[in-house]
C-alpha cells in the first residue's frame, strides 16, 4: 500500500466525493489485495479465484508470493478483471439508469426502485462512473452494506415438540382465512422437508426457495444469480428421499445446510405448522452467507442482495395472486443485521425497504439486533464485544475536544480484517478529527472535506513488519440526509509479510471547529468472528473490534435495518422473567425515533431444528435472540393480513405499538429497550379491522346498522367484514 497522501485536486475530489468511502478503498487497493478482500468483505468478489489461493491467510500468502503456473489457473495478474463490488447507485432523480452502468443493471426493474439502482461494478467501472457522474445524472455510490451472521444461542440441542403458537380468533370476527405469503430471507439454509413444514399429504408448505449462494441455477427469472427451488422440484426430491431412504436435502441440496440452521428455526416459528401462523404459504431467500466461509470470494452476502431478496418476495407473493385471483399479501422477516450508516432511515436498503411498502398488504419485520449487552454477566462472558458498537457525546464548543477508545483484541491472536468506525453528525457543526495508535503514533488532524489515506502506522523497532494502515474520511453533507459523516478504517498489511491490526486501545479523538450543537453519534460495523490461519506464532482472525467500556454508550444500538420508517424492528422479551433479554439491542434511533417498536418472545424459544437427520430426538432446538422474536411478530402481522389484506406497514405498526403491554415496572410511553412492550396477538386481531370500520354519526342508527353498521357509505363489504 503507498504512503498516505491527502489529495489537493479539487476536481479530483468533487469526483471523489460521489464514491462513499468504503469504495474509495476498495478502488484504491491492488490486486493482491481485493483478491483478499473478495473472501472477508460482503460487498466483493472475485468469482474465479481458487478457494486455496486466497483462502486461510497460508494459502494468499502462497498466492502472493508464488503465482500459480498453471495455465488453467488465475494470476495474481487476472484478478483485476474479475473483481466487482455490489454497489447501490443513487440518481439525481427517477429516471433510466445511464448508459455507464453495466447491462444487468440498465435492463433490469427488478434491479431499480424509484432513483436508487443496483449496479455490480468493477473496480475501474466504480472509477470511471465517478469521473461521469455530472454527466449522467449519478449524484452517490455506495457500496453493499455487509451482513453479519446471526448468533442467536442455543440453549439446546434437543427439545421436546413445541405448544401450538397459533392464535386465537377473537370472538365475533371469525372468518374464512384470505392466502398470505410469509417470506423468510435468512441464513443456514432451508429444511423444506422437516414435519413442521409439511402439510397433511406429507407435501412441503414451501412455495419457492431462492438459494442466492448456490453456483449451478437457474436463478429466478430476472436475476443473475443463485438457484430458485420450486415447490415441485422439493416435493418430488421428498418423496424421492423416502423410497431410497436418504435426505430430501441430498437430493435438492442448498449451498449451506447447517444443522440447526438459523433459517428453518426462524421460518418454524412464524409459519411452521407449530408457529403463529401455520396455514400461511412459505417462501424463503437464502443469503450466500457461510458460517464456514468456504465459497464467500465469489458471492455477494450484502445489503443489495437484501434488497433483491424483498424484491423478489414482494413479486411472488404478487404473482401468486395473480393465479388465486384474489391478493395475496406478503410479510417479510429479516433476521439479519448491519451497523453501516446513519442509523436514522436513510441508507440505501432502508429506502428501498420503505419504498417497496407503499403498497396494502405488505409488512417487513426486521430484528432489532443482539448488540444490548455492555458488560459482562459472568466470568468468561463475551457477550458485551458485540454489544459495545455505539458511541455518543457532544463537544461544547469551538476549540474544544472529545476523544473516543476504540478496542482491538490482542492476547495471542491477530486480527487481519479491516475494521470500520462511522461518525455521524449534523450539518450545522463542523469537526475535525485525528487518530493515535496504542504505541502511541498520532495521525494529522484531518478537517471537514478533507479526507487521508493508507496511513502507514509502525509498531516500533522490536516489531518491524508489523503495519497498521489508517484512512480518514471527513464528507461534509451526505446527500442521503444532508448531515455528515466520518469514516475511518484500520486495515492490515496485506502485502509482503502480512500482519494485522496494532492491538491495543486506538484513540480517536474529535476536535470542534464549529460548533452549534456539537452532537455526535458513532458506531463500529462488527466482523463476525473466525479463525483465518497462522502468521509465524500467532493465530490469525476476523474479529470485531468494540468501544471500550469508557466510551460505550449503551443506546441506539438497534441494527441500522431496523430503523427503516415503516419496518417493523423487534426487541426480544424473555418472557419467563418478564424482562426484555439483556443482549436486545437499544433505541432510539439517530434521529430520535422510535425503534424498536414492540417486544415479542425471543428467549429460550423452541422451533424447528433443521437438517439433523432421521433422528426423532433431534427434530426441534431451543434458541434466544431477537432472531427468534422477529418471526414471532412477522407470523401475528401474517394473521391480521389474512382477515384484513388491504392493511398497510404502517397500519400495521400503529395496531402492534397500540395494543402492546408494558413490561412490569414500565407504562405504556415508549421505552428503549422494549418499544411499547410485548406484543399482544389477540388485540392485533381484535384492532385490525378498526381502519376500515367508521360510524357515520349523521345517520340514524337504524339507517346505519341497515347500511351494514361501521362499513362506509358507498363501500362494499367482503367475507371478512372488510370495506373495499
Amino acid at each position: 500500500m503507498p504512503d498516505a497522501k491527502p489529495s489537493k485536486d479539487p476536481k479530483t475530489f468533487e469526483n471523489r466525493q460521489r464514491l462513499a468511502p468504503r469504495l474509495q478503498m476498495i478502488i484504491n487497493g491492488d490486486d493482491e489485495v481485493s483478491s483478499y478482500r473478495s473472501v472477508l468483505s460482503a460487498s466483493v468478489t472475485a468469482p474465479k479465484v481458487a478457494v486455496d489461493q486466497v483462502h486461510p491467510v497460508e494459502g494468499l500468502r502462497r498466492a502472493v508470493a508464488e503465482p500459480p503456473v498453471d495455465k488453467d489457473r488465475p494470476t495474481v495478474d487476472s484478478y483485476d478483471r474479475r473483481v466487482r463490488v455490489s454497489c447501490f447507485v443513487q440518481l439525481d432523480e427517477a429516471m433510466p439508469p445511464p448508459a455507464a452502468l453495466p447491462a444487468n443493471a440498465r435492463n433490469n426493474p427488478r434491479r431499480q426502485r424509484g432513483s436508487l439502482v443496483i449496479a455490480d461494478l468493477t473496480r475501474e467501472g466504480a472509477a470511471r462512473l465517478a469521473d461521469r457522474a455530472l454527466a449522467e445524472g449519478i449524484a452517490y455510490v455506495e457500496p453493499g452494506a455487509p451482513l453479519s451472521h446471526p448468533r442467536p444461542r442455543v440453549e439446546g440441542r434437543a427439545a421436546e415438540a413445541p405448544a401450538s403458537r397459533a392464535v386465537e380468533t377473537p370472538a365475533g370476527t371469525e372468518a374464512e382465512a384470505d392466502p398470505v405469503l410469509i417470506g423468510l430471507v435468512d441464513v443456514g439454509g432451508f429444511d423444506f422437508a422437516h414435519q413442521d413444514f409439511l402439510d397433511e399429504d406429507g407435501d412441503t408448505r414451501f412455495e419457492r426457495i431462492w438459494d442466492q449462494g448456490a453456483a449451478d441455477g437457474p436463478p429466478p427469472e430476472g436475476y443473475d444469480d443463485g438457484r430458485e427451488l420450486t415447490r415441485k422440484e422439493m416435493n418430488r426430491a421428498i418423496h424421492g428421499a423416502r423410497q431410497v431412504g436418504v435426505s430430501p436435502g441430498d437430493i435438492l441440496p442448498q449451498s449451506v445446510q447447517a444443522p440447526s440452521s438459523h433459517g428453518t428455526h426462524v421460518a418454524s416459528i412464524a409459519g411452521g405448522n407449530s408457529g403463529v401462523c401455520p396455514d400461511a404459504i412459505l417462501a424463503g431467500v437464502l443469503i450466500a452467507l457461510d458460517e464456514e466461509d468456504q465459497q464467500r470470494h465469489r458471492t455477494f452476502f450484502d445489503s443489495t442482495r437484501l434488497a433483491e431478496a424483498v424484491t423478489y418476495l414482494f413479486g411472488l407473493g404478487e404473482e401468486l395472486g395473480e393465479k388465486l385471483g384474489r391478493p395475496v399479501p406478503t410479510v417479510i422477516n429479516i433476521s439479519l443485521g448491519t451497523n453501516g450508516h446513519a442509523h436514522d432511515g436513510t441508507s440505501p436498503i432502508s429506502r428501498w425497504i420503505d419504498s417497496a411498502l407503499g403498497k396494502p398488504g405488505r409488512c417487513v419485520c426486521v430484528a432489532a439486533g443482539n448488540a444490548g449487552q455492555e458488560a459482562a454477566q459472568f466470568e468468561g462472558d463475551l457477550g458485551f464485544v458485540s454489544g459495545r458498537i455505539h458511541a455518543s457525546g457532544r463537544i461544547p464548543a469551538r476549540g474544544l475536544t472529545c476523544d473516543l477508545e476504540w478496542q482491538v483484541v490482542g492476547n495471542g491472536i491477530v486480527d487481519v480484517s479491516e475494521n470500520e468506525m462511522e461518525i455521524w453528525y449534523e450539518a450545522g457543526d463542523e469537526l475535525a478529527v485525528s487518530v493515535c495508535s496504542p504505541s502511541g503514533t498520532w495521525s494529522r488532524v484531518v478537517g471537514p472535506g478533507e479526507f487521508y489515506e493508507n496511513w502507514a502506522v509502525s509498531r516500533g523497532e522490536e516489531d518491524s513488519g508489523g503495519q497498521t494502515f489508517v484512512s480518514i474520511y471527513n464528507e461534509r453533507y451526505h446527500p442521503a440526509n444532508g448531515a455528515n459523516r466520518i469514516s475511518l478504517f484500520l486495515s492490515p498489511r496485506l502485502k509482503g509479510t502480512i500482519s494485522g491490526i496494532e492491538a491495543g486501545v486506538w484513540t480517536v479523538r474529535l476536535h470542534g471547529v464549529e460548533v452549534r450543537d456539537g452532537a455526535f453519534d458513532a458506531w463500529i460495523e462488527r466482523d463476525d468472528p473466525r479463525p483465518l490461519g497462522r502468521i509465524g506464532e500467532t493465530q490469525a482472525w476476523r474479529f470485531p473490534s468494540y468501544f471500550t467500556r469508557r466510551s460505550n454508550v449503551d443506546r441506539s444500538s438497534v441494527s441500522s435495518l431496523g430503523c427503516g420508517r415503516d419496518v417493523i424492528a423487534v426487541a426480544n422479551a424473555d418472557t419467563g422473567r418478564e424482562r426484555i433479554n439483556v443482549s436486545s439491542s437499544q433505541g432510539p434511533t439517530r434521529d430520535g425515533r422510535y425503534k424498536p417498536d414492540i417486544a415479542a418472545p425471543g428467549t429460550d424459544v423452541v422451533a424447528a431444528n433443521g437438517f439433523t437427520g432421521g433422528d426423532p430426538r433431534q427434530k426441534w432446538v431451543s434458541m434466544t435472540g431477537t432472531s427468534m422474536a422477529s418471526p414471532y411478530v412477522a407470523g401475528v402481522a401474517a394473521r391480521m393480513l389474512q382477515s384484513h389484506p388491504r392493511l398497510t406497514a404502517a397500519q400495521i405498526q400503529g395496531i402492534m405499538r397500540r395494543t402492546a403491554q408494558p413490561l412490569p415496572g414500565y407504562d405504556y410511553r415508549w421505552q428503549d429497550d422494549a418499544g411499547f412492550g410485548q406484543i399482544r396477538p389477540e388485540g392485533c386481531l381484535d384492532q385490525a379491522g378498526v381502519p376500515f370500520r367508521a360510524k357515520d354519526l349523521e345517520k340514524k342508527d337504524s339507517e346505519s346498522e341497515d347500511a351494514g353498521g361501521d362499513v362506509p357509505a358507498g363501500a362494499t363489504e367482503t367475507g371478512n367484514g372488510e370495506a373495499r
